[in-house]
């Protein structure tokens, strides 16, 4: 059996307008393309490692993105008109540290790009922190 290793790409959606997604990712997210091809019209994001391809023809995915400062993140964004489609919120406390160190809580927050693909925005805060 091959040893599989760590993630290498996720397929987004581009929806029916990729420069209108790869602004909302450039813009509010403050990423940058790292590549694009037109045609036939896809683009590439790079997220530490992962390659994010964004493509027609492929449903409205789900991606989860480390963040620090995302309560203030959030403020920032909401502020221009970012629509969240969920606040920060506490989602696990990790007591026994399965997902990192013990004691560590996991905040998210929710917000959806043009092309209707979710973004998860994660932060692990020390228990001192929050």
């Amino acid at each position: 059996m091959p040893a599989i290793g760590a993630v290498r790409q996720v397929a987004l959606s581009a929806g029916r307008d990729l420069d209108a997604t790869l602004a909302f990712w450039l813009g509010v997210l403050g990423m940058s393309v790292h590549a694009r091809y037109d045609p036939p019209g896809i683009a590439f994001i790079m997220a530490g490692g992962v390659r994010l391809l964004f493509t027609d023809g492929v449903p409205p995915g789900t991606v989860y993105l480390d963040i620090a400062g995302l309560e203030a993140f959030h403020a920032e964004a909401k502020a221009t008109g970012v629509p969240f489609t969920a606040p920060p919120t506490l989602v696990h406390r990790d007591t026994e540290g399965r997902f990192g160190p013990a004691g560590e809580s996991e905040w998210m927050a929710f917000l959806k790009d043009p092309a209707g693909n979710t973004i998860g925005l994660v932060e692990r805060l020390a228990p001192e922190e929050h």
